[in-house]
């Protein structure tokens, strides 16, 4: 029985999915932290298209009324915008 309680205890934690909200041309919130292998899912409520894109890495886009995601395979901060609205800013903190 101690070796089971031992072997649970060791066990990564599972990855979990943050998620971020698109309304009125504005992320929210607009900043998260995360760890490698989180997912970060964007809900798209506005009525035209965005992205959440970070310059030489990921580009999702995110279809009116609709999501879109991408899993950290990374640590370090990124800042991220969309590349249709560029005053829509977002950034993510990610840790090992």
């Amino acid at each position: 029985m101690a070796a089971l309680a031992l072997a649970l205890s060791a066990s990564p934690a599972l990855a979990a999915t943050i998620e971020v909200t698109i309304d009125k041309l504005v992320f929210s919130p607009s900043s998260v932290q995360a760890k490698v292998g989180d997912t970060i899912e964007w809900t798209n409520k506005d009525v035209i298209a965005h992205t959440a894109t970070v310059k030489g890495g990921w580009d999702v886009m995110i279809p009116a009324k609709s999501k879109g995601k991408v899993t950290l395979k990374a640590p370090g901060a990124v800042d991220y915008f969309c590349r249709f609205h560029p005053n829509m800013k977002g950034h993510v903190a990610v840790t090992p």
